[in-house]
């Protein structure tokens, strides 16, 4: 059987892991993912420590050890997720190793409530940097317009951050100007910039799902029912590849600075009438990762379809798309506005779910 995801690793795809748990750390999982199907790095977000902490007893003895030493919920979860985030990044240090530090990131989010504060996320993610204490570490950073000058500082403390949330184009070209204003405060402040990274992590499915619900109401147009993620994204490298032609960060190459790398995000899909494998399938190029569920990564693994650069050769399909929806009456704008307001909240839910989680597990242990 051709080996797909060698193929997507060929073709300059970084493929990440959408997930991690202390479950996948101590069965040794995630080093054989590593091991056997070309996985580099690994995301999580609130959701997914909801998921891992609900799901299995592995925390039990860690939490048990917590209340007896009086620690509080906050306390308890920021040590909980930081220990499993430095296991991951040891796991992952071969690959960083190997990559030359482009791959091998283990990646951990500053707390979604602080979204719409710029002092308090660059606090916290330096809190996480130095709790961590591990070099293939990216913290997550919310394209909030508040989280902008949050991503500038941090990196410009020489912490390298994957931007998440991303929806919209404007709100893309908002991140990679924060990222080249880091880079250029880092390079100020002494910072190797080789070291001083970045990805940018836009969102897929979910474009579509909110598009499809507004093209469901008005009728008429199931030509365009998931299209336009792949456009969006599409249109997305388009404006990656223009922003680092530049003199200004040419400068910032020249002394040892990494592109911001785009980061297809949000790529299982959530319509079951959608081939499982189009969010990877459709935005192969190169300098991307692409962070997958499990699911979609054996699914890829089973049956993708990898047949070279499907993103270049279809910006002007891209633009068409995007126009159509237009003129069905889909106003972008406001699409992405949601998006991001329903991301931030859709966190912060999972947040307060994981602390109620912990709380009553604390309670229960003492």
């Amino acid at each position: 059987m051709t080996d797909r995801l060698t193929q997507l690793t060929d073709a300059g795809v970084s493929i990440w892991l959408d997930d991690l748990s202390r479950e996948r750390l101590e069965t040794g999982n995630l080093a054989d993912l590593m091991k056997n199907q070309h996985v580099v790095g690994v995301t999580s977000n609130p959701s997914i420590f909801q998921s891992a902490l609900s799901e299995g007893e592995r925390y039990d003895p860690q939490i048990r050890e917590l209340a007896g030493q009086g620690a509080d919920t906050d306390h308890a979860v920021r040590v909980i997720t930081t220990d499993d985030v430095r296991d991951a990044c040891k796991v992952m240090r071969p690959a960083y190793d190997a990559s030359g530090t482009v791959d091998g990131r283990v990646s951990i989010e500053v707390s979604p409530g602080l979204a719409h504060d710029t002092a308090a996320t660059v606090k916290e993610a330096t809190e996480l940097w130095e709790t961590v204490g591990e070099p293939n570490l990216y913290i997550k950073i919310p394209g909030t317009k508040e989280g902008w000058p949050a991503i500038t500082e941090t990196l410009a403390n020489g912490i390298p951050v994957n931007v998440t949330l991303i929806f919209g184009l404007e709100q893309y070209h908002h991140v990679m100007e924060a990222f080249v204003a880091g880079l250029e405060k880092a390079r100020d402040n002494g910072h190797d910039l080789s070291l001083v990274q970045s990805v940018a992590s836009f969102f897929v499915s979910r474009v579509d799902t909110e598009i499809d619900k507004r093209l469901d109401a008005t009728g008429g147009h199931d030509d365009l029912l998931g299209k336009a993620g792949v456009a969006n994204a599409r249109l997305a490298y388009k404006a990656y590849e223009e922003f680092f032609d530049s003199d200004r960060w040419r400068a910032l190459e020249a002394a040892g600075a990494r592109k911001q790398r785009p980061l297809w995000a949000s790529t299982g899909v959530k319509n079951p009438d959608y081939k499982d494998t189009m969010y990877v399938d459709d935005l192969v190029v190169e300098n991307t990762v692409n962070t997958m569920p499990e699911k979609t990564l054996h699914a890829v693994e089973d049956h993708g379809e990898i047949t070279g650069d499907q993103v270049r050769p279809h910006y002007a399909d891209a633009e068409a798309t995007m126009k159509a929806l237009a003129d069905a009456g889909i106003d972008y704008d406001d699409v992405i506005e949601v998006l991001i307001k329903e991301g931030v909240d859709k966190f912060i839910k999972a947040w307060d779910e994981l602390l109620a989680s912990v709380t009553e597990a604390l309670e229960a242990a003492r």
